[in-house]
């Protein structure tokens, strides 16, 4: 992560605070997003500044006193203050407001903070488990990007402590849904296969790009389904595009298919 972020107005240090008593500090009421950076430009722009607006209408983040336009001008100001050519940048927009269980005089503003840093590291030779904790597609919080991602944390910690770098997690009937901090996709018989929206997956961006690149099937699939398959893939902002090279202990083939290469910076 970079020394320097731009948090309401202006670019400081990153040590950043938001008061004890809001929203966001007592109860995760927030909205974020990942953005990978190319060339000093943010990718699918639009795909995420849509997604930061309607997940923040749906967990009730007022975001009136912020614009398209006008955080995009932000978001070039931080790339070009800390130097990021290619990167990534996570944008938060934090509610200040008070929570009826413990009220108090504050102001009901919404706080932005954008932060970067360089791209994660290579991650050839994934190991990909199965994890124990479900998602609940029935949840209000299903397919949302809030601040509230401890779940997620916990998932990905759980499957560390097995030994894996990922797992895939299902939901309450079984289905696919995704990774703990990715969308999930995989290669069977030469097609493309990704969960549907309805298994209560993230819309992730690269997931949607991806869609709209290439042929791919959505599907609610049950995780036998991953037994048979002649690839997986892992795709996030953060993370770009990953093959599992290995799933609970079974060893995956290397494949060279058009997925591999569909972001930018891929085969450089």
């Amino acid at each position: 992560m970079h020394k320097n972020c731009y948090f309401d107005g202006e670019i400081r240090d990153a040590a950043v605070e938001i008061s004890a008593l809001s929203s966001a500090a007592l109860y995760g009421k927030g909205v974020f997003t990942t953005v990978a950076i190319y060339d000093g430009e943010p990718f699918v722009w639009e795909k995420h500044w849509r997604r930061l607006v309607s997940d923040a209408k749906a967990v009730g983040v007022d975001m009136s006193g912020f614009s398209d336009d006008g955080v995009r001008l932000v978001v070039d100001e931080i790339v070009r203050h800390n130097g990021v050519g290619d990167g990534r940048m996570r944008i938060t927009f934090f509610d200040n407001s008070p929570g009826a269980i413990w009220p108090s005089g504050m102001s009901g503003t919404t706080s932005l903070l954008i932060i970067t840093g360089e791209k994660r590291a290579e991650t050839d030779g994934v190991r990909l488990g199965i994890s124990p904790y479900p998602v609940n597609s029935r949840s209000p919080l299903a397919g949302i990007k809030s601040c509230n991602y401890l779940e997620n944390q916990m998932a990905r910690e759980e499957c560390e402590r097995r030994g894996f770098d990922e797992a895939i997690r299902l939901n309450e009937r079984g289905e696919i849904a995704s990774g703990c901090m990715a969308n999930v996709f995989w290669l069977k018989d030469e097609r493309l296969y990704t969960p549907s929206l309805r298994t209560g997956c993230l819309a992730g961006t690269t997931r949607e790009f991806l869609l709209e690149n290439l042929e791919c099937i959505e599907v609610e699939a049950g995780v036998e389904t991953l037994d048979q398959v002649d690839a997986i893939f892992l795709t996030s902002a953060g993370l770009g595009i990953a093959q599992a090279a290995n799933f609970e202990g079974k060893e995956l083939r290397r494949v060279n298919r058009p997925i591999i290469a569909a972001m930018p910076g891929t085969g450089r």
